[in-house]
């Protein structure tokens, strides 16, 4: 029987050939650059691509949404009569992903068990939202889901092992794993390479797990009493985690006892990282604002920072506004993050207002829309020591409160998972 750890080897489809072009950053990027994702569009012309079967965000609203999701579904159809992926039953995947700078982050693949996943505020789940999750996000990420065959994961969630003997661990071993792919990514991803982990590696990162997810060494870790172990922090893609729980919740109300113990939709493809990684630098994820009236949002903005009576230390952020740029201080905040903080100011405004808020993961692409006539909002960088603390205290953070690296470091999309039966034959059937 195994052990109830909420992250389990998985039946994983990988592409063949051709990783190259198969391959392409996660669709919550580049939300504001289009142009990423036309030369995404020429460099995958013709050639199978994860890029047919995903709907990039940038796109929301300005394609036929149910056109591409029929598109979609018969690529990924396709895909599979085609002999397009092998098959590696139960498996797991170490993988080490070289970014550019030649930082290299070492994960894990495997699936999350939905079941175990609650993103609401308060949480006492083992796999919980890092950040404040936006519910009007995950209706067209559910629908997509639900109109998929297959998942192609680029969920990262982490665990908290400063020693770094679970993930990290397994890169002594490679040499007794069977190499499965190693592949330069496009467009500025640097590389990645993955290897089949073996059974005796499988059960002793179970082991691992487990120990983590006891309540007794949870308690002595973070000096608790009575809390719920907390395993596995969302790093990144919690809002894709989000809507398949959405849609598992919706399905498996169809199913017998019997089907919902091991029906592939309770279940998540996801890369599971240490928090302590050198290679995970957390960035500020910043705010940009369209459509106001910029003279009255900085009015509105001093009169809020200058009217706080919280009991927080002062906070700072820059604003960058018709080619000037000038620092804001709230003097007494009542959220302790500078980013809540902003956030609450934002949603109040914008309910009152109007206008549009996009969550900017480079300062340079802050700059380039705030001189094309938007405002910017630069934040400072979270400390991801204080991250698992703060989760355990206070629950999930403000929505987008932090970033992992730029944006051409998250993870590619490469393999794959069914989640549904094809139409059609498979040699994979």
């Amino acid at each position: 029987m195994r052990k109830n750890t909420g992250f389990y080897p998985a039946d994983i489809l990988l592409p063949k050939e051709g990783l190259e072009r198969w391959s392409v950053v996660a669709c919550d990027q580049f939300t504001s650059d289009p142009g990423y994702w036309n030369q995404v569009e020429e460099l995958t012309r013709g050639v199978p691509s994860a890029a047919h079967i995903i709907f990039p965000e940038a796109r929301l609203g300005k394609a036929d949404f149910d056109a591409t999701l029929r598109e979609i579904r018969r690529e990924m159809d396709r895909y599979q009569r085609e002999d397009l992926f092998r098959l590696l039953p139960q498996g797991m995947i170490y993988v080490e992903r070289t970014f550019a700078s030649g930082a290299v982050r070492h994960g894990i693949l495997g699936k999350l068990d939905l079941e175990e996943y609650d993103y609401h505020s308060g949480s006492a789940s083992l796999i919980r939202a890092t950040e404040g999750t936006v519910l009007d996000r995950l209706p067209p990420r559910a629908a997509i889901r639900r109109a998929a065959s297959l998942e192609c994961p680029h969920i990262l969630t982490l665990i908290d092992d400063p020693a770094g003997t679970i993930v990290e661990g397994l890169g002594a071993e490679k040499d007794q794993m069977e190499p499965l792919y190693q592949s330069p990514l496009m467009l500025g991803g640097g590389s990645v390479a993955g290897w089949l982990m073996n059974r005796e590696q499988q059960h002793r990162l179970a082991e691992q797990l487990a120990h983590l997810a006891n309540p007794r060494v949870f308690e002595e870790k973070y000096g608790l009493s009575g809390a719920a172990p907390l395993v596995y922090a969302m790093g990144d893609g919690n809002h894709s985690l989000g809507a398949a729980k959405a849609c598992w919740e919706q399905l498996k109300e169809t199913l017998s006892p019997e089907e919902r113990q091991n029906h592939p939709a309770r279940y998540a493809l996801a890369e599971l990282g240490n928090l302590h990684d050198s290679s995970l630098v957390f960035e500020a994820i910043h705010r940009v604002v369209f459509g106001v009236d910029h003279r009255h949002f900085e009015a509105e903005l001093e009169r809020w920072a200058a009217s706080c009576d919280g009991g927080f230390p002062a906070q700072s952020f820059t604003l960058l506004m018709d080619g000037q740029e000038r620092q804001i201080t709230v003097s007494a905040p009542e959220q302790s993050l500078t980013v809540g903080s902003l956030q609450r100011f934002l949603d109040d405004y914008l309910g009152a207002w109007g206008g549009q808020v996009d969550y900017i993961h480079g300062r340079q692409t802050v700059e380039r829309l705030a001189r094309e006539g938007a405002v910017g909002l630069l934040l400072p960088v979270m400390q991801k020591e204080s991250l698992f603390p703060a989760v355990i205290r206070d629950g999930a953070l403000p929505r987008k409160t932090f970033s992992m690296g730029h944006a051409e470091e998250k993870r590619y999309y490469l393999e794959c998972r069914r989640i549904l039966p094809s139409r059609g034959h498979s040699s994979l059937e």
